[in-house]
């Protein structure tokens, strides 16, 4: 009979997006997410096996959850903005210095050069353009942004902003904290298309 499992493998993913940040995708090892994780290696090893498989399975599980920030917001944010503003904050929240911004991009690495990857990567960009489409054309809708707007290119343009802005922030030692670098930046796109 099989010993029933103590540590899910959500906790297990979380704890391998901790140790990402800390080490990025290169030094990254099994025996440090199990560390994370308070498992043995051989644990990770039977529930994904191998490091590729973890870092697969936690790729899996980023795309998702794409929503879930967004879906946060909306609850806590009657302002379709303000619900924007809130879920690329909370997306950015994990990032506390450029090290981390850095361990972030050698993910990217494994995203643009594998398959598997890459495949994961693309559909999570394009839920997360979803996302930021609905809340811009809520805030039409809501009278926060003009009529006009073309909400399907302004989506892309704030998700362009968004990414630019975490890479120009890690490489400026001087920047404000990364949460009002993305507030400012994305004030700064969406302002001509305010209705006030």
């Amino acid at each position: 009979m099989a010993r029933p499992r103590t540590t899910s493998d959500e906790a297990i993913l979380q704890a391998t997006g901790r140790a990402l940040l800390r080490h990025g995708p290169g030094r990254l090892t099994l025996g440090g997410v199990a560390a994370e994780a308070g498992l043995s290696p051989a644990t990770l090893v039977q529930r994904f096996g191998s490091k590729r498989g973890l870092l697969l399975a936690f790729a899996r599980r980023a795309t998702q959850g794409a929503s879930h920030p967004f879906d946060h917001a909306r609850r806590e944010h009657p302002s379709p903005l303000a619900a924007l503003r809130a879920a690329l904050t909370a997306m950015a929240s994990s990032v506390r210095d450029p090290e981390e911004m850095a361990n972030s991009l050698g993910f990217l690495q494994l995203d643009l050069t594998d398959p598997g990857f890459r495949e994961h990567a693309a559909a999570h960009a394009h839920a997360v353009r979803e996302q930021i489409t609905d809340l811009l054309t809520r805030a039409v809708r809501a009278g926060e942004l003009t009529a006009d707007v073309d909400t399907a290119a302004l989506a892309r343009a704030v998700q362009v902003t968004y990414n630019g802005t975490l890479i120009l922030w890690a490489l400026d030692p001087g920047a404000a904290p990364l949460a009002d670098t993305v507030h400012a930046d994305l004030d700064g796109l969406l302002a001509p298309y305010r209705t006030h």
